[in-house]
């Protein structure tokens, strides 16, 4: 089995919380992903669902689309990339990983907002940490228009309190008196074809988007296989046939990589 990642880049990950790869897709994947994110973004779905509405108050955090795979064929090529699947499976050791879900990431231009800092952990319905996103944008990216920060080390806090993405609380506020309060962001630009992941408990915030243009990206949640659910309401796994205190599992949570 081929390794994508040094030794030295799978440590920083575990010391950090996040990590930055670079050259993840060729410019001719970055291309046809644009493409296909595109038309999954911007046409109607059965599957797939909107979290905002255009106008609302989150919609100028995020235009976000989750599960645009289940809608999109050509999707599902780049949500369960092999190469994708396998670095997150060195990042985080498992035996396998499972994809929670996929979405669509579009920061509009002029009435951004930031994405308040945060952890993804709170949101998710599982009973132990471990999973991971990776989030690729479909250009360069800088504070201009919307890269992202992270804090390294916040991982090894534990999980928080989730804050409400549209009217944010301060999660400092929860951290008041610790090491972590003290530790410098780092600011992450990227250019096109070079991507992070980062650890679900990972404290994380993006810039508004001061461009003309959307800030166009993919994230895709990645989990070990065993991770248990566990039976919190989530818009992914209501009626989707899962049993609390059990591992996910079946066609909706596709098991994309393993070891040899």
């Amino acid at each position: 089995m081929k390794n994508y990642l040094e030794q030295s880049k799978i440590e920083f990950y575990k010391e950090n919380g996040f990590v930055q790869v670079d050259n993840i897709l060729t410019e001719e994947e970055l291309d046809e992903l644009s493409e296909f994110l595109e038309e999954a973004m911007t046409q109607e779905g059965t599957n797939s669902f909107a979290t905002s509405a255009k106008g609302g108050s989150y919609y100028k955090v995020l235009n976000q689309k989750v599960n645009v795979w289940r809608d999109h064929g050509g999707m599902s090529r780049y949500s369960f990339h092999p190469k994708l699947a396998q670095i997150a499976m060195e990042l985080t050791g498992a035996k396998g990983i499972r994809v929670f879900h996929d979405h669509g990431l579009w920061k509009m231009p002029q009435d951004s907002k930031p994405t308040a800092w945060h952890q993804d952990f709170p949101y998710w319905p599982m009973t132990e940490p471990g999973a991971l996103s990776v989030w690729i944008p479909m250009h360069d990216v800088d504070e201009h228009n919307g890269c992202m920060m992270f804090v390294p080390g916040s991982h090894k806090i534990g999980k928080l309190t989730g804050i409400d993405l549209a009217n944010p609380q301060d999660i400092y506020e929860q951290i008041e008196g610790t090491e972590l309060e003290k530790t410098k962001p780092v600011k992450i630009p990227l250019k096109k074809g070079s991507c992070t992941f980062h650890d679900g408990l990972t404290f994380h915030f993006a810039h508004a988007n001061n461009s003309d243009e959307p800030r166009r990206v993919l994230a895709i949640i990645f989990m070990p296989d065993g991770t248990v659910y566990s039976g919190k309401s989530h818009p992914v796994t209501d009626n989707a046939g899962l049993e609390a205190g059990k591992p996910f599992g079946g066609g909706l949570f596709p098991l994309v990589a393993r070891r040899k």
